[in-house]
């Protein structure tokens, strides 16, 4: 696919090239442009968005007889194509069946864990379990809690910080590596299977359904975006090569691919290394880095590089950087700051779903290219955020985890924006 895509690239370059003759000729003998096809769902869009990704679709897809390279559209997945998060559904699963399993040292699962966050969990988890073998986390209300509490608040029970040390903050999020590396040993075929029985109950849950997970209320349903659907169904008639790209773990995320009809070769989320037909803790890299323990994920900076790897074929450090407008996707959709990076690298449109996170928003609301379109979740929607986003200040977040202000391309500083558009 990756020498196809380069090959018609090459070869619209050469057409070019070739002067208005070939032009002509191109013309002539080209099959005449046919009707592209129509976006279906109308409610739940804001204003005119709607009619603008028609607009996209309709210059941009193969059915409008440019010619070329297919475009490329690449969405995030969770809370962008459904609602809510699938690693965290297949985790409160896991959790429920007892399919977490005991590792040999809780230490040894992520490079950055805390000496505190250690103990209490080999306290919490006991040590009776031998390594590889299934802890009871639905009986074992301290364990499970434990490791939810590290997981989501990157805390113990006791308050004490779970992970610390460096990392780049725009590359890797410590506990987004540590949720795939809870499901070392099993196999990726595993993992997808939890996955799919997560789906399905979740699936069923009314909107608005909570779980208890050990004494933590979790979100207890998930629901495709029946506009994303629409969208995704409607690029893909249109001749784009539809992408997921998500900081979930890639197995996970298969699961719940073929709902919006993307195969596997579609969707790529963190890939942790396998050994022996078994997910370990480490995790493979992108560009100039090299398979490590999650210095690099699938997020924020990490999404364009995997992006331009997988999709374009740039290696080495080239992956890291903007690629020229012949190798960056048309279109691009997401929710958080994972997003940012690869959302405004698209040339024709970004989507940008209001979950009211700091610098996504400041470049959505800020449009400096005018291609960007704001969005209300589809389903419970965020109130407004009452203060202006601090694009101006504190809205960008460096490597090194500091704050600074959000810049558009030219090194302006971005001004802090009003919440404008949500539920």
């Amino acid at each position: 696919m990756l020498s196809k895509r380069r090959w018609l690239a090459a070869g619209a370059a050469l057409a070019v090239a070739g002067g208005g003759l070939v032009a002509a000729q191109t013309a002539t003998a080209g099959p005449a442009p046919r009707k592209c096809p129509t976006l279906k769902v109308t409610k739940g869009w804001y204003g005119k968005n709607r009619a603008a990704l028609q607009k996209m679709i309709d210059e941009r897809g193969t059915c409008a007889g440019s010619g070329g390279a297919r475009p490329v559209a690449t969405f995030d997945w969770d809370n962008t194509v459904v609602k809510n998060d699938v690693s965290d559904a297949t985790l409160a699963w896991a959790l429920r069946h007892d399919k977490v399993l005991q590792p040999k040292s809780w230490k040894a699962t992520n490079k950055w864990l805390t000496a505190d966050a250690h103990r209490a969990l080999t306290k919490a988890c006991g040590t009776s379990v031998p390594a590889g073998r299934p802890l009871p986390t639905s009986k074992n209300t301290a364990c499970t809690d434990e490791i939810l509490d590290v997981y989501q608040d990157a805390e113990t029970s006791t308050g004490k910080k779970a992970f610390t040390g460096t990392w780049n903050h725009r590359r890797t999020v410590p506990e987004y590596v540590w949720i795939t590396q809870l499901f070392a040993g099993h196999s990726p075929a595993t993992l997808t299977s939890y996955a799919r029985q997560a789906r399905a109950e979740n699936l069923k849950a009314p909107i608005g359904t909570e779980q208890t997970v050990g004494t933590h209320k979790m979100a207890g349903y998930v629901r495709y975006y029946v506009q994303q659907k629409d969208l995704i169904r409607t690029l893909k008639a249109a001749g784009f090569d539809v992408y997921i790209v998500s900081a979930s773990a890639e197995p996970i995320v298969r699961a719940w691919a073929p709902g919006v009809g993307l195969d596997r070769d579609h969707v790529i989320g963190i890939r942790n290394l396998v050994d022996d037909g078994r997910l370990t803790t480490g995790v493979q890299g992108c560009g100039d880095v090299k398979a490590t323990h999650g210095e690099v994920l699938t997020y924020m900076d990490g999404k364009r590089c995997w992006i331009n790897q997988e999709i374009y074929g740039v290696k080495g450090a080239k992956a890291w950087q903007q690629q020229d407008r012949a190798h960056r996707p048309a279109f691009a959709a997401g929710d958080a700051e994972t997003d940012v990076t690869f959302v405004g690298d698209a040339t024709g449109a970004h989507l940008a779903l209001n979950r009211n996170k700091a610098e996504f928003m400041c470049r959505a609301y800020d449009n400096s290219d005018h291609r960007w379109l704001v969005n209300p979740m589809f389903i419970e929607p965020n109130e407004r955020q009452a203060d202006p986003y601090p694009c101006a200040t504190t809205g960008y977040t460096r490597p090194d985890g500091t704050l600074g202000p959000v810049r558009r391309a030219d090194g302006s500083i971005v001004p802090d924006q009003q919440d404008r558009i949500h539920g």
